[in-house]
């Protein structure tokens, strides 16, 4: 940059550090340009004195990209003092002089298109005159537009140009200037419907102009058809982009004297006419595709109907998605009356929409669809079509509006955002929540603006080159960090778009069932006990009740449910089984709705609301939990509330619940108080934490333990103060099948072997009554009907089962296994673990069966062929009648038991000479198999995705139906709940039991061949 007195290079790197800091990234390139003879006219000297230098420099600092700004600038320079403009008065080199130092408002205008888009600068240098519409644009309304646009496509005004050349010239200078307020606009985000509306009224101007230019090329006879296009999508909604297909419905009436199939002919020609003077290239490029495929039967139908065609079509034929699209059909250009005739004959079918069976999830299966098709590696960056994308905000407002739209004229808007807010104003949307995805919206449409700006192409992903990442955060004001700071702004918005989305369902009739008003904008009860019916709830009437229940009066209370329940209705209708999660809100809110944190929690803590409507319209277990401990809610609100406590600490909260009673019974039934508010914790956990089935069943195990520990203490003070003298004999629990392995489900028993060790000089008679006595009272304390499901505390695994002693002291046992014990009791004993009472007596019992169940040598083929023996007597007998073996997720084929026995069996083979295998988790023994190579990677990966896939399903069954269920569903409704639980989409009822076939299919390939097969036969040798 040439400075006075000079050009010392400390001069010179002033200038460009000043250059660095308004954002130039190569600073060093813009100077020289800067300095170039066509720029200094409008520079001039470009010195920290002069005024107008910083003031442009600066005004380019402004712009997305302040190095394609100068350059830009420089080539307009060159392009109108090289060419027949520059003498111009009003295009030439010194009207653009002016504008640039002396007209801050142009100044601004033309740097910051410049700066904003590469490929209006291409334009403005092929159109040097074009400039002028950047400096000096204007607001046009609708009709101002389509009277310019019509205007340069008359023989009279485009001279020797050709009407389509007229007609994209006209188009584009008109483009340049909303492209210049906008790219100057103070706030764009807040500004984004004003320039979405001006793109849709150019381009419905532009609709006009093209078809006087079909009208001009039919010639005489054009006047027979009066035809209306109907513009549909964002062009119909006033709401378009830079970049995108125009859609359109033909619609056509003769005119007076013409039969209709003259006017049909007439009106085809036109409008082929009219779609080709949009998109065909010529020397001036093209405008943009016509899309006539929302047609009634898109591109196989004919191209123009009448008004009486297109009823007889949608009252016959269309599709819901057909009327969802109607949604944003406006009359958009050619004969009006036609076009209002339309809407007028085709509105009330739109209305009448929401009344077709399964209406709600044929529009949300249309989203999942068109969410489903997106390439894999484009998903995350689709600003439209991915996950909180633009299309998730359309679609909820657009659902909303066709259930209660019915009802309320008020919603009936083409346009997405004045469509949500007037479902926000009528109460439809929280006022929070229409906020929200207000702004997103606008922020999102605003970045895919200024994306397709940016080169003028037509996409909706977000760059990945750090250079246009940067340039398009500057473009909506960011400049700390603009790559980073747009990136996480958008993925902060999406993650909101995307929550709200999900949950956004229906919300006014709240006011109905209070009877807040009677006001018409509001829904009568017995439109809203429709639109409950419509939005899943079974029983319409039966929720209506409980709604006024909640939510009558003018107490606090019923203040505070009329805020939480317009949103909590919209949760319990995304769930299974709506109406059971409403009810047992209605019932939970009574006992603790007096109870002050109780409504203050759920209205304040963000997530707890969601979060128990979630839990009660997924689990009838959880439910029946919750109203026997209503209490535990309080979990929801904590941020720590769903972190499971671990064995030590939740030994140690009994413990301490129960020392503060004097009756054993009193005793138990404070510590399964705190085991029925731990498996609360655990299944509130598991139904919206995420937790997975591995943790769920070691925190239920830990449960189970230390509910036993402590039982086992009350147990012995209870014998202990009932023979007035210590109990002579210490005891222990050893943990067995699931509770050994630590893999309890909810409808788990707690399998266990008890043992006892007579103290020092005491009667081994006297020690084994004793023990009997106390093993006795466990089971009783264990048993006592309560308010959360009793321990199911199973000694069968116990030498001689059921026949058996319940109690036997560690040389018994070691008699026992020494003389009589069978390979199924090896086999049993891969699971045993301590779990209560003395750790020393509880360690010797352990060593004792170590040389047992890890057997020098492993198995003898003898014992290997009982196993497998006994495996095929339980797969032909214990299979419930009736059961289906494909579908039994326990005793089935590929189910859980066949991968627990296969995993047995290799660690009963193995394990003497691999250690890793000495554990008692299935999943443990697993991964050491695969490690050792017993098993492949692949059959790891199958008997694994089966093992998971079964204990999921046993759990959701039991938190789904309040019971255990060991098959996999048919019922679509179970199906669904049980899918809803384990992570499954919702809408494929079929899906759950396929997946489940599949999974356990491929399980059971695996077991034959390593239980059953070859594998089988070379461990045994």
């Amino acid at each position: 940059m040439s400075l006075p007195g000079g050009t010392s290079r400390p001069r010179a790197a002033s200038v460009e550090a000043r250059l660095a800091r308004l954002g130039f990234v190569d600073p060093i390139r813009a100077r020289r340009m800067l300095d170039d003879p066509a720029m200094t006219a409008l520079v001039g000297v470009a010195d920290d004195r002069d005024a107008t230098s910083i003031a442009l420099v600066e005004a380019m600092g402004r712009t997305s990209d302040p190095d394609q700004a100068v350059l830009g600038l420089l080539r307009v320079s060159e392009a109108v003092a090289g060419g027949a403009l520059r003498d111009d008065p009003e295009h030439g080199t010194a009207a653009l002089v002016r504008a640039v130092r002396e007209d801050d408002v142009a100044r601004l205008r033309l740097t910051a298109v410049l700066g904003g888009s590469s490929a209006l600068a291409d334009y403005l240098v092929s159109h040097p005159r074009a400039w002028r519409a950047v400096a000096t644009a204007q607001r046009r309304t609708g009709d101002e537009l389509r009277d310019r646009l019509v205007s340069a496509v008359q023989p009279a005004t485009r001279g020797a140009r050709s009407a389509y050349d007229a007609l994209r010239i006209a188009y584009r200078a008109e483009l340049l200037a909303i492209a210049a307020l906008d790219l100057t606009s103070p706030d764009p985000v807040a500004d984004l419907p004003v320039t979405a509306e001006a793109l849709a009224q150019l381009a419905e101007a532009a609709l006009e102009a093209a078809l006087a230019v079909a009208r001009e090329e039919y010639g005489p006879g054009h006047e027979d058809c009066r035809l209306a296009v109907i513009g549909m999508g964002k062009t119909g909604g006033g709401e378009l982009n830079y970049i995108s297909d125009v859609d359109v419905i033909f619609v056509a009436e003769p005119a007076e004297g013409v039969g209709e199939d003259r006017a049909l002919e007439v009106g085809t020609a036109l409008a082929t006419g009219l779609m080709k003077a949009c998109s065909a290239t010529t020397g001036e490029g093209s405008l943009w595709p016509v899309d006539a495929a929302l047609r009634p039967e898109g591109k196989a139908g004919p191209l123009v109907r009448t008004v009486a065609s297109h009823v007889a079509y949608y009252r016959r034929w269309a599709k819901t998605w057909e009327f969802q699209a109607l949604l944003k059909a406006w009359v958009s250009a050619g004969d009006r009356a036609v076009g209002m005739a339309y809407k007028s004959a085709l509105s009330p079918m739109v209305w009448e929409a929401a009344g077709r069976e399964h209406f709600v999830e044929d529009v949300q299966a249309m989203r999942r669809r068109v969410e489903g098709l997106l390439p894999a590696g484009e998903a995350a960056r689709q600003l439209k079509l991915g996950p909180g994308g633009l299309r998730d905000v359309e679609f909820a407002v657009q659902l909303l509006q066709l259930v209660h739209g019915r009802y309320d004229a008020s919603l009936r808007s083409a346009t997405t955002l004045e469509a949500l807010g007037a479902l926000a104003k009528g109460g439809y949307v929280g006022r929070d929540d229409a906020a929200e995805l207000d702004e997103a919206y606008r922020f999102l449409r605003t970045l895919e603006h200024r994306i397709q700006l940016a080169k003028m192409r037509r996409t909706h992903l977000m760059p990945v080159s750090p250079i246009e990442l940067r340039a398009l955060g500057r473009s909506v004001g960011f400049v700390a960090d603009p790559a980073s700071e747009v990136q996480e702004a958008r993925l902060r918005r999406s993650r909101n778009v995307r929550r709200l989305h999900e949950r956004l369902f229906y919300r006014p009739l709240l006011s109905a069932a209070a009877r807040l008003s009677t006001d018409d904008s509001r829904l009568s009860p017995e439109a809203a006990r429709a639109r409950l019916a419509a939005l899943g709830f079974r029983d319409p009437a039966g929720a209506m009740r409980h709604l006024e229940s909640l939510t009558l009066g003018v107490s606090r209370r019923a203040a505070i449910q009329r805020q939480l329940l317009p949103v909590m209705l919209g949760w319990f209708a995304d769930e299974a089984d709506p109406d059971a999660g409403l009810l047992a809100f209605r019932r939970v809110s009574d006992e603790l709705g007096t109870i002050h944190w109780y409504l203050k929690m759920l209205r304040d803590e963000g997530s707890a609301a969601e979060n128990l409507a979630r839990v009660l319209g997924r689990s009838r277990y959880a439910a029946d939990l919750l109203l026997r401990a209503p209490e535990s809610v309080s979990f929801l609100g904590d941020p720590a509330g769903l972190a499971p406590r671990d064995v030590a600490a939740l030994t140690a909260i009994m413990r301490n619940a129960a020392g503060r009673r004097d009756r054993a019974d009193e005793a138990i039934a404070a510590v399964r108080g705190v085991r029925r508010h731990e498996l609360l914790r655990v299944v509130f956990a598991d139904l919206v934490g995420g937790m997975g089935i591995e943790a769920v069943g070691r925190s239920l195990s830990d449960i189970a333990e230390a509910t036993i520990e402590v039982g086992l203490e009350i147990a012995i003070r209870s014998v202990e103060h009932a023979t007035g003298e210590p109990v002579p004999t210490a005891i222990t629990v050893i943990g067995m099948g699931s509770l050994g392995g630590r893999e309890l489900g909810y409808a788990s028993d707690a399998d266990a072997i008890v043992v006892h060790q007579p103290h020092p000089g005491a009667s081994e008679e006297v020690a084994q009554a004793r023990a009997l006595a106390v093993v006795q009272e466990l089971i009783r304390l264990l048993a006592v009907p309560g308010a959360e499901p009793p321990v199911g505390f199973d000694t069968d695994l116990r030498p001689e089962g059921k026949n058996g002693p319940l109690v036997r002291s560690l040389e018994s046992y070691a008699q026992y296994y020494a003389r009589w014990a069978q390979t199924w009791e090896f086999q049993a004993l891969t699971r045993a673990r301590c779990v209560a009472g003395s750790r020393e007596l509880g360690d010797a019992l352990i060593d004792l069966v170590e040389p047992l169940r890890w057997r020098p040598g492993g198995l003898t083929p003898t014992q290997v062929r009982e196993i497998r023996t006994m495996k095929a007597r339980v797969e032909a007998e214990r299979l419930p009648r009736g059961a289906d073996p494909r579908t039994h997720v326990k005793l089935g084929r590929g189910g859980l038991t066949d991968v627990q026995w296969t995993v047995q069996l290799l660690q009963l083979q193995h394990a003497y000479a691999v250690p890793a295998l000495r554990v008692t988790g299935t999943v443990e023994a697993l991964t050491a198999a695969t490690a050792a190579g017993l098993l492949t990677p692949e059959q790891d990966r199958v008997l694994r995705a089966s093992w998971m896939l079964a204990s999921e399903l046993r759990n959701a069954g039991v938190l789904w139906r309040g019971r255990a269920v060991d098959s996999v569903p048919a019922d679509v409704r179970d199906a669904g709940g049980m899918g809803r639980i384990i992570g499954r989409e919702p809408g494929a009822p079929g899906a759950l039991v396929e997946e489940y076939l599949r999974v356990a299919r491929r399980a059971r390939a695996v077991v034959d061949d390593v239980f059953y097969g070859a594998a089988g036969e070379l461990g045994a040798k």
